[in-house]
């Protein structure tokens, strides 16, 4: 869940810079479609509001604002940009709600719970944000921790290092940093967010290469490739792989394993009781093709598995 602000009052002095009323010929999930996007309730470059959503980018032209309001009664989505990268943000609108996204090929009518979440749900779309390092560096600061633990981590990185957010967004709201800010990061600063040493070389791995990786991940002539170019990092291995192109390529069908309760929620929901990857990626074979779709019906059905045993601990790395 992102923060839940009230909108601000707009003024003549905060006219966009770009703007644009998109509609889909979809019908849209607006919030199911974009939910992913947000890092956490502490995240500083997504909020929003009882009319829509504020996201901030740093775009290859510079940082960003933009501001997408729900539907309106005719299907129209309104966008609204500041910024050098407001041209960008713009053009990125369509594909962020799902234009690129089709899933006329799916197949759920042999299972209830899918079935029912699919008629339930039929405006869901993944969202692709075209933007792999955003996407990348969260996923690794997000390894082998609790929820809680990462969000923090990357809400106060981003508002020691991150940029104020251009144009009329709700305070606090920060743009995430350029890559020689990031690379600026001093050890005792990823230190003091929270974010281990191992976690922190990861993310230092991926900075060294970070222009050749984004373009070997461009060129790659599949996902299966952007996959593989991703994992030549150290410290980037499949689960954090795939949480990066599920978002940045919207990838149909990448599942995230090695996640702390995917194959327990993956399990009940379709077969009833708790299961291991290997079973979790089973059960998600006739969907080859789909099985990221078929996780995000899943939670867009409201059903959630049966918590049990000791809870992942909360660990405080900043005084160790």
């Amino acid at each position: 869940m992102t923060a839940v602000l009230p909108a601000p009052r707009a003024s003549s002095s905060t006219a966009p810079d770009a703007e644009t009323v998109y509609r889909p010929g979809f019908r849209l999930d607006f919030a199911g479609t974009l939910a992913m996007l947000g890092r956490g309730p502490y995240d500083p470059t997504t909020v929003w509001d009882l009319r829509g959503m504020w996201r901030t980018w740093r775009t290859p032209e510079g940082a960003a604002t933009l501001r997408l309001n729900r539907p309106s009664a005719d299907g129209g989505v309104a966008a609204s940009a500041w910024g050098p990268g407001a041209g960008w943000a713009i053009e990125a609108v369509p594909r962020l709600l799902g234009r690129d996204d089709d899933w006329t090929g799916i197949d759920v009518a042999g299972h209830r719970l899918l079935r029912d979440s699919l008629h339930r749900n039929p405006g869901l779309r993944l969202s692709r944000t075209g933007r792999m390092l955003e996407a990348l560096l969260p996923a690794i600061i997000e390894q082998r921790v609790t929820s809680l633990e990462a969000y923090r981590s990357w809400s106060r990185l981003l508002r020691w290092y991150g940029e104020p957010a251009p144009g009329p967004a709700p305070d606090g709201m920060r743009v995430t940093p350029t890559l020689e800010q990031w690379r600026g990061i001093p050890s005792w600063d990823w230190h003091r967010a929270g974010v281990d040493p191992r976690r922190a070389r990861a993310v230092q791995a991926v900075l060294a290469v970070a222009p050749s990786l984004e373009r070997a991940v461009e060129r790659a002539a599949t996902l299966e490739e952007a996959q593989a170019a991703l994992q030549t990092i150290p410290g980037v291995g499949v689960w954090t792989a795939a949480e990066t192109l599920q978002r940045s390529h919207g990838h149909p069908d990448l599942v995230s394993v090695g996640d702390y309760h995917l194959a327990h929620q993956v399990g009940e929901a379709l077969i009833g009781r708790r299961v291991d990857d290997d079973e979790m990626l089973e059960l998600l074979e006739p969907y080859a093709g789909h099985r990221q779709r078929v996780v995000r019906l899943i939670f867009a059905s409201g059903f959630r598995f049966q918590r049990r045993g000791p809870r992942m601990a909360l660990q405080d790395h900043r005084w160790h």
